[in-house]
């Protein structure tokens, strides 16, 4: 870009120059593999150097130019997208095995054929006495899909009509052998695998548009935008999820409006009722208690971005200048923004055209979740304790699992922590996280005497990061019922020795791993290392 600008004075081209770069461009997308990354890194370019009344079709990729379908390595010896196996009843083992030898793992198996007679019957129990079609095949992505000390094999089993998803995490022994843990099974498993809220996967792609066509076929609910961001390939996500958001507002009539929930002290947070994200803006003011600064905030968010989310914190997509149209936006909204975060909101005629635009000068964007708190009232209404109860039970789980991965959240309160549509708790307010390792757990003083006793205010010394969690209890255990099961379930939350300990195991070097399927998923092997589940 600084070449642009001093070598061709990019400021000062006349437009048509900028309207023959793309179509130039474009030409030299014709034989690329990866034309849609190509197109997301001009725009990265130009929309640094042309003002935003530019930013359109003539002068950016708002559309794709260059079809991403079929798209092949047709060069001798490349690797295919995907590989197909054509097995019977009778050689269904023998494949399986196949598929593993053909990843070429270096580290040698602790007990290949003991892993292939496990994946063998968790197979043969899916299809169960179901006719095998002339069809059937099984059909694997050629590279494996890497995070944490994990890796998986992707892949569908494909019979007459019908197509099974599967993945397979192969990990590894402390003495350094693999071995296949589980094997999951169906849309649901493998939506967990590829959550919003867990970290990317890194994975050698030659051609990520077809990796992202066999992911969709496995996961069709999915968006395309948060399949490049789980694969790592968050600048093309974030694109694809702009597209998607014009085209949702081409099709629909309704305004934003401020988020329902109780409202934060940090984030001003708003949505449209249509749309299944919302859309946070940091205020420009904070109540004393919120020691904090916008650079502070927005470093917060980075670290989320940048650490394991051990699918318990939600992914976010960051956007800057943002433009709207002024008739979406309610008076309420926008007297709500110019109070709370004026430094951040620009109303002015777009084009000279006489039509309003608003424009967000910086913006983070989430997958919308019901509240913890609203869900749980929800519940109490209803009176549906198995509910709460499921609800407290995650709570608790999410904190731990936040724990493990080095991640104490500050502000443990319901309203921070979100329910997904499979009944997932995720915590999504992060102005207050800290490393676990940087906070100081302590148990509240002993009073020394009377005047202590019955003081309102706190009378012993605090650091800046003490942390005393016999004082969660006030704010979080009101209600009996949801007493009950946390005292059942987590009440070694309250006590500084659990927090200590986490910190001390994490500071002596232990790395806990937390995986996208339940416990009972693994399958049996000895000896059965120890390793911890979401």
């Amino acid at each position: 870009m600084q070449r642009l600008e001093t070598e061709f004075e990019a400021g000062m081209q006349p437009m048509e120059v900028w309207h023959q770069a793309k179509l130039h461009y474009i030409g030299l997308l014709i034989d690329h593999h990866q034309p849609e990354l190509a197109e997301t890194f001009f725009n990265s370019v130009t929309t640094k150097i042309l003002h935003r009344t530019y930013f359109h079709n003539d002068f950016i990729f708002v559309r794709p130019a260059v079809s991403t379908e079929y798209i092949e390595n047709d060069e001798p010896g490349a690797t295919p997208t995907y590989r197909s196996y054509y097995p019977t009843r009778e050689t269904l083992r023998e494949n399986i095995e196949r598929i593993v030898h053909n990843f070429r793992l270096a580290l040698p198996f602790e007990d290949l054929r003991r892993d292939t007679a496990n994946v063998l019957d968790a197979v043969e129990a899916r299809l169960g006495d179901t006719r095998l079609r002339a069809n059937f095949r099984v059909q694997v992505l050629s590279s494996l899909f890497y995070r944490n000390k994990g890796a998986y094999v992707v892949g569908k089993i494909i019979n007459g009509f019908g197509e099974l998803p599967f993945a397979w995490p192969i990990l590894h022994t402390k003495e350094g052998a693999l071995f296949i843990d589980a094997c999951l099974f169906g849309e649901d498993e493998l939506q967990m695998l590829f959550s919003f809220a867990r970290a990317y996967f890194m994975v050698d792609m030659e051609i990520p548009s077809a990796y992202v066509q066999f992911l969709r076929s496995l996961m069709p609910r999915k968006p395309r935008a948060e399949i490049y961001n789980a694969l790592g390939l968050a600048k093309q996500g974030k694109t694809l999820f702009y597209r998607d958001f014009l085209q949702h507002l081409r099709h629909s009539s309704d305004k934003f409006r401020i988020a329902p929930g109780i409202k934060g002290m940090v984030m001003l947070v708003f949505d449209l009722p249509s749309f299944p994200y919302v859309f946070k803006l940091i205020k420009d003011h904070y109540p004393p208690q919120k020691d904090t600064t916008r650079e502070q905030i927005q470093g917060k968010y980075l670290l989320v971005k940048q650490h394991d989310r051990v699918g318990r914190m939600a992914d976010t997509l960051e956007y800057s200048e943002v433009a709207f149209d002024r008739s979406r936006f309610g008076d309420e909204l926008l007297d709500e923004i110019r109070k709370f975060a004026p430094s951040q909101l620009e109303i002015g005629d777009r084009d000279g055209d006489g039509q309003e635009e608003v424009v967000i000068k910086h913006l983070y964007i989430e997958r919308r979740m019901i509240p913890l708190n609203i869900y749980l009232q929800e519940a109490f209404d209803a009176g549906a304790r198995e509910q709460i109860e499921r609800a407290v039970l995650e709570y608790g789980n999410a904190i731990k699992d936040l724990v493990a991965a080095n991640i104490f959240p500050g502000d443990m309160l319901w309203k921070n922590f979100g329910v997904t549509r499979n009944g997932k708790v995720v915590f999504y307010d992060y102005d207050e996280i800290e490393y676990l390792t940087d906070c100081n757990f302590r148990k509240i003083p002993a009073p020394r005497n009377e005047e202590e006793e019955m003081s309102g205010e706190v009378w012993y010394k605090v650091g800046p990061r003490d942390v005393f969690p016999e004082s969660f209890e006030p704010f979080l255990l009101g209600n009996p019922a949801v007493r009950e099961v946390f005292m059942k379930h987590h009440a070694d939350l309250l006590d500084p020795a659990f927090w200590q300990s986490r910190k001390e195991r994490i500071q002596a070097g232990h790395v806990h791993d937390v995986f996208p399927y339940e416990r009972e998923k693994r399958f049996a092997r000895q000896p059965r290392d120890e390793v911890e589940h979401a």
